[in-house]
């Protein structure tokens, strides 16, 4: 019988390590950095280098561009705010963000900007954090006039531009109207955005300073920030975004010119944070331990149980579900979980390898990370390929396969 390493089989361990240097020597990834603990055991595998060309060796410490994965982390300054009685699920978000006040929503989500009519009630800080506030990037409407717009206004956070300052973003934002009536219907992104913007607001600081004193500095996530200072600069590989037809590296963001070079105008909470799988460890392992690091508490268990559970209706879970399945060939089977609670996705069904109320979420640089109550599980997997091709979404399902079949007992 195989011994074990905190609930790991030696033979599963190696079996990752030879799945994941598979893909790196496949010349699609050229670099790769995981993490999964169980129980008191924590493995980690460093493979490759920094460059599709060589140069310096991937590393434990090696930074990485979170994009989405930023969003369950970013999330946490928003419940400490609730926990702390600042913020209200239910309260109207106008008094902290007039720019959302008095919205017009499209009679058709196809239809020309100017064929709105009035919303039915005001947008809330619940709808924010459950990502129903009624705009978002919906696949069902590409190439209609609102989704244009979002991408011509300059707001969208992971495009190749950087954003302007908070309120000038939030300006920008109000110009457009809603695809959908406040709480209808569950659509990505934007939400994450708004929400750093309103914690910055109501507590008179930058969303980063907030979301450092709160949740960062307490769980020693050092490497965690909006950008990456000149010292640490050394640790960032550059950014992929191979070329979708040939597979060609084409570099989306270098490392000392790029845009996580120095601080930003706008701290993008949907997608701009760095980080390392250390620190994504710490913050996941938290969330297992229902809001505790060591003996001190971070986040409220009841805030933990609201963000990792799931809190959609099952008409949006159905539509969300729906979505994913429908934009397989765009997404390469991600966002396939059914549920969704605060920042993050939550598994209500049985869909592969991960048991449901599996948490977690995945990000377009690359990047996936999730926890699991049931089997006590953290995994981080962490590449600097975009995801513009199929081969960092296969290597991120090949890992968390081989992460489920490694469990023993």
């Amino acid at each position: 019988m195989d011994r074990t390493n905190g609930g790991f089989s030696e033979a599963g361990l190696r079996t990752m390590r030879d799945v994941l240097t598979r893909h790196v020597d496949s010349g699609k990834i050229p670099g790769v950095v995981a993490l999964v603990s169980r129980g008191e055991e924590t493995h980690v595998e460093a493979i490759g280098t920094m460059r599709h060309d060589g140069g310096a060796p991937m590393s434990r410490d090696t930074i990485f561009r979170m994009a989405s994965t930023s969003k369950p982390v970013t999330m946490a300054a928003s419940m400490a705010l609730l926990d702390d009685c600042r913020l209200r699920l239910d309260d109207p978000v106008d008094q902290w963000l007039p720019e959302l006040a008095g919205r017009q929503v499209l009679k058709r989500i196809d239809g020309p900007l100017d064929d709105t009519e009035p919303a039915r009630r005001p947008i809330t800080v619940r709808d924010l954090m459950t990502s129903t506030f009624g705009l978002g990037i919906d696949l069902t409407a590409v190439g209609s006039p609102i989704f244009n717009a979002i991408f011509e206004s300059g707001v969208f956070s992971q495009g190749a531009v950087p954003l302007p300052e908070q309120d000038e973003w939030m300006r920008r934002l109000g110009t457009l109207p809603l695809m959908r009536q406040p709480g209808e219907h569950w659509q990505y992104h934007l939400s994450h955005d708004v929400l750093g913007v309103l914690v910055s607001r109501v507590t008179g600081r930058p969303f980063e300073t907030f979301l450092r004193e709160r949740v960062l500095d307490p769980l020693g996530m050092e490497d965690t920030a909006f950008h990456v200072p000149a010292d640490k600069i050394d640790r960032l590989p550059p950014s992929y975004a191979p070329d979708p037809q040939t597979g060609e590296f084409t570099v989306w963001d270098e490392a000392k010119t790029g845009q996580y070079s120095a601080p930003p105008a706008f701290q993008a909470g949907g997608g701009g944070l760095v980080s390392t799988v250390d620190d994504y460890h710490a913050y996941f392992r938290m969330l297992l331990d229902h809001g505790m690091h060591g003996s001190r508490r971070i986040l409220s268990r009841p805030a933990v149980e609201l963000m990792t559970t799931n809190r959609l209706t099952p008409e949006q879970e159905a539509a969300r579900s729906a979505l994913a399945r429908s934009a397989v060939h765009v997404s390469f089977g991600q966002g396939q979980q059914g549920g969704w609670g605060f920042g993050m996705a939550v598994r209500t069904y049985r869909g592969d390898y991960a048991p449901p109320g599996q948490f977690g979420w995945d990000g377009g640089t690359g990047t996936s990370a999730y926890a699991d109550p049931e089997n006590g599980i953290t995994g981080i997997l962490l590449t600097q390929v975009g995801l513009t091709t199929a081969a960092p979404a296969q290597l991120i399902h090949d890992f968390w396969t081989t992460v489920y079949q490694a469990v023993d007992a």
